[in-house]
């Protein structure tokens, strides 16, 4: 459909030829991202318009659909930063993103002063009336609620119903409470010239961008550095052990790495490598048969590594390299001694293999248990992304803390810990035994102190689950036929589980220590 008269230039947008998920043909909207000349023809890189970066690709002029070929509108030059060139102007969407940005931290004030007042009229003039749920999430869930389906279905939340009525209606229409943020007085983080940035058409999570954004750690939430060279994958392909892996994002490896078909890791320390030669003669040298750091827990095949991103500085780096392929709401930067890294692997007779990882920080005063959290894809969609998240809130029960994982989460990181929380909260409510006849009481702070779940993220998911009401003057929670049904059909297909006796983890106090 290419017609070789017109010009395809960089910012164009038309419809593209792909293959959806039932492997039928569609042409959804797409802009041109880059252009490139290899002998005989062009190809042209292409972000699909409302779909996921990780769909990105190089594509051949037979796929575009030049009869709707818009061109991209002329605007006044962008001023510079820092002395340097900006970058090409960002699309309508990202405009539409940065203005709600600005204004997100004073409409959710509104809302929430909004839905406080109606939320304490309404409590005044009808007992009856339920709590607010949120919107958009109470209509995506599938349960249905019941004023009572059968008694042992049905709770009330005892008092401290004062700080929980409170808790509830300060929420903002995300699911999280706003507070503000503290001036930190952080360290400085040099950044490299090609660090990794994130782009706001990315399809991070529902929870909203936060008003503001961490400018600390070795993964970080910084959305300022949209730039056309970081919005485009840089990797073609990666060999890790007996696995290719396809990046779905930038990564900032070494300029000279990236022009490789294949980039070579070691599956032990994560030394990148520009040949499968030099690879061999790496392996005749690195003694590594697992991560560096100590081994906490170990069960079955399943193992933990502990590692201190000061003591192994190198190896955190280089996960954080190749994390960032998979992740991007988060921009990379080199100081990694403020972290831990717990590495998750499974066992076979060559070696540890890396499965996954979560990084958290030595200190944290948002209570964050997790910083960035993967699963690699070889081993998504197999349980292991729910084995991290629970082992996160294992090791903030030795620590005695609640915990909470940092914001923005990906689209599968928001997935995977609703799906954590929802059936870790259900599991406790179904345990519950009546008391005398009377139906079974708890409080959010209950839930909390068992879970280690932070109060924010318990009230959020009772109410993405549709399960609190306002009734007779108090709160009860009602669980429905379908998510007792729903819980016990996931429950039975969750067969990874932490064995909290095979844990050996000791927490240090990290702020009595005059350095990491």
């Amino acid at each position: 459909m290419a017609d070789s008269s017109v010009d395809v230039v960089e910012g164009c947008r038309l419809p593209v030829l792909r293959k959806n998920q039932e492997n039928e043909d569609e042409w959804p909207l797409a802009e041109i991202l880059s252009v490139k000349e290899i002998p005989g023809r062009k190809l042209y890189y292409v972000h699909y318009i409302d779909f996921n970066k990780r769909l990105d690709e190089w594509v051949t002029p037979d796929r575009l659909d030049m009869k709707k070929l818009q061109f991209p509108k002329k605007e006044a030059k962008t001023p510079t930063k820092n002395g340097l060139p900006g970058s090409r102007p960002s699309s309508p969407e990202s405009e539409v993103v940065r203005v709600l940005f600005l204004m997100s931290a004073h409409v959710s004030s509104l809302i929430q002063k909004r839905k406080a007042e109606s939320v304490s009229l309404a409590t005044q003039v009808s007992p009856a009336t339920p709590v607010p749920s949120l919107p958009g999430l109470a209509e995506a869930s599938q349960a249905s609620v019941y004023p009572a389906v059968r008694d042992t279905n049905t709770f009330n939340l005892k008092s401290n119903a004062r700080d929980d009525h409170e808790q509830l209606t300060s929420l903002t229409t995300n699911g999280t409470a706003r507070r503000p943020m503290p001036n930190q007085p952080g360290r400085k983080r040099k950044q490299p010239p090609n660090c990794g940035g994130t782009d706001e058409d990315s399809q991070d999570s529902s929870d909203g961008i936060p008003s503001t954004p961490r400018m600390t750690g070795s993964l970080v939430s910084d959305r300022s550095h949209d730039d056309i060279v970081t919005r485009m994958k840089n990797i073609d392909c990666i060999e890790l052990g007996r696995h290719r892996l396809k990046p779905w994002y930038f990564s900032p490896y070494p300029q000279e790495l990236t022009t490789l078909p294949i980039l070579y890791l070691c599956e032990f320390c994560l030394k990148y490598l520009k040949s499968l030669k030099c690879l061999q003669r790496h392996l005749t040298k690195c003694n590594l048969r697992h991560p560096p750091g100590n081994e906490i827990y170990r069960k079955g095949t399943i193992s933990f590594f502990e590692i201190d991103g000061r003591k192994n500085k190198t190896y955190s780096q280089n996960l954080c390299l190749l994390a960032k392929c998979f992740l991007d709401h988060k921009t990379l930067y080199y100081d990694t001694d403020p972290f831990l890294f717990y590495v998750m692997t499974e066992y076979d007779a060559k070696g540890f293999h890396i499965v996954g990882y979560f990084s958290k920080e030595k200190e944290s005063t948002e209570d964050y248990n997790v910083a960035c959290i993967l699963t690699l894809p070889p081993y998504q969609r197999r349980g292991y992304g729910k084995l991290l998240i629970e082992f996160s809130y294992e090791l903030s029960k030795v620590e005695g803390k609640t915990g909470t994982p940092e914001k923005p989460l990906s689209d599968l990181g928001l997935l995977s810990y609703r799906s954590y929380w929802s059936q870790t909260i259900l599991e406790i409510l179904m345990d519950l035994k009546p008391d005398n006849g009377e139906r079974p009481q708890i409080t959010i702070n209950d839930i909390s102190e068992i879970t280690s779940v932070k109060k924010e993220d318990v009230i959020s998911t009772l109410q993405y689950l549709n399960l609190i009401n306002y009734y007779k003057g108090q709160y009860i929670l009602t669980l429905s036929e379908d998510i007792v049904e729903g819980h016990e059909r996931a429950m039975q297909k969750r067969h990874l589980r932490i064995d909290s006796k095979c844990l050996h983890f000791t927490p240090k106090d990290w702020s009595k220590r005059g350095k990491w």
